[in-house]
């Protein structure tokens, strides 16, 4: 673990805005705090990163996250999360990812289904990882691929998490995410019995991550009607889910009981966007979040939570191509999703810059027009914020922790290494 305290002291905001409340001297600040170093680089405000972990915190209502790690990608982060209260393991987004960060996190649930022959028999050959690490299923063939590369005879055995599909098909649409082919509380009870009459493995949770409440914004600058229709589908939506998740929970929960089987572990639901209303349902005992972590732009349009613009990256000036234009070099960080203006990075110090339509962020230059263009001189800085979260860390090789007080100078106390930074590639 890295020396960091994500712990919130409510004493260093206490009686004044908090500093990202003033960008006007937020950005300048963390510039001056960087002046020696070469972009492109990414930097992590710790006050604003403790704010925004606490802020989850208080939002889940007592019950603990486990820190969705593609939505960091840092693992000195990752690790630190789990020493501040409220916090409770790790959602990893690969079998390979979970063995690797099992190494120091007692508690990692897989939240994809994996084929990775190499990273099963990783799991089966260390009972330690394998104590530490629960697989996500959906599908009795992915329990059959485990039991032909070791039988249960030859190996340890195995927590199963089950994943129920949170979306929703109203009027013949289909709003949410294609995951689980398990919709149904009936579907997901005739996989655990499966898993229940085969040896070698555990059934130890239910998973359900309700994508078209947590991943939308609801309260869009500038779409009044748009975000309108959007809350009504997800209090529509959240309503249905805790109907059907409630009833899959009580039918496992009663088959184990007849099997004189443990219980559930752990019911998880959530992310960032979704913590209110998944938090609600009686069923869910632990929430899944990491993005609202970093504060990246996409959550800027929700109506119940602002996170702090805690991560930001920087880019260097390097044209003036004509009046009104000034060009950085780099800048193609588009994140995944349905192509458009909101998976691009957004300019925001200095303000008024915008992207070009016909070029947009580039892979080895991005012009910038509006009312500062002019301003910006060769060599000079533009700071950008990435539209999701941990895909930041795929484009740096660490993450400069910037500290410091409106009152005091903001230096870097620390640089934390990125999945990349440390060799690893696990999508």
């Amino acid at each position: 673990m890295s020396d960091l305290s994500l712990r919130t002291d409510p004493s260093a905001v206490r009686g004044s805005a908090p500093p990202w409340h003033r960008p006007e001297r937020y950005w300048p600040s963390i510039s001056g705090a960087t002046a020696d170093q070469d972009p492109p680089f990414a930097v992590g405000h710790l006050p604003a990163l403790r704010h925004n972990l606490a802020e989850l915190i208080r939002r889940a209502a007592g019950k603990p996250i486990r820190i969705a790690s593609k939505s960091l990608r840092v693992r000195g982060l990752v690790e630190d999360c789990q020493r501040v209260p409220g916090v409770r393991g790790v959602l990893a987004y690969t079998l390979a990812e979970a063995i690797w960060l099992a190494g120091t996190v007692d508690d990692v649930v897989v939240g994809y289904p994996s084929v990775d022959r190499t990273a099963i028999a990783a799991l089966i050959a260390d009972a330690e990882i394998c104590r530490r690490v629960t697989i996500m299923i959906d599908d009795p063939a992915q329990l059959d691929l485990i039991d032909a590369i070791a039988a249960p005879s030859r190996r340890p055995e195995i927590a199963v998490c089950l994943e129920l599909d949170a979306s929703l098909d109203l009027a013949g649409r289909h709003l949410g995410v294609y995951r689980s082919p398990l919709h149904t509380p009936e579907a997901v009870l005739a996989l655990a019995r499966q898993v229940l009459c085969r040896r070698g493995f555990r059934l130890v949770g239910l998973m359900a991550y309700e994508a078209q409440i947590a991943g939308l914004g609801n309260a869009v600058p500038g779409r009044p009607a748009r975000s309108a229709v959007v809350r009504r589908m997800q209090q529509r939506s959240a309503g249905e889910l805790a109907q059907r998740r409630g009833r899959a929970v009580r039918a496992i929960r009663e088959l184990l009981a007849a099997a004189g089987r443990p219980d559930l572990e752990f019911v998880n639901g959530g992310g960032t966007g979704s913590i209110e209303s998944t938090t609600a349902d009686g069923s869910v005992t632990e929430i899944a979040a990491g993005s609202g972590i970093f504060g990246s732009h996409l959550f800027d349009g929700y109506r119940d939570f602002t996170p702090a613009p805690a991560v930001g990256f920087a880019l260097s000036v390097v044209r003036r191509p004509r009046p009104g234009i000034a060009t950085v070099q780099g800048g193609g960080w588009i994140a995944s999703g349905p192509p458009g203006a909101d998976r691009s990075p957004l300019p925001v110090w200095p303000t008024g810059l915008s992207l070009i339509g016909t070029e947009g962020a580039g892979e080895v230059q991005t012009p910038l027009r509006g009312p500062n263009a002019d301003r910006l001189a060769i060599g000079d800085r533009v700071w950008f914020r990435h539209s999701k979260a941990g895909e930041i860390s795929e484009h740096v090789d660490s993450l400069m922790i910037i500290d410091g007080s409106e009152s005091g100078d903001w230096t870097i106390i620390d640089r934390l290494p990125t999945y990349r930074g440390e060799g690893r590639t696990f999508l």
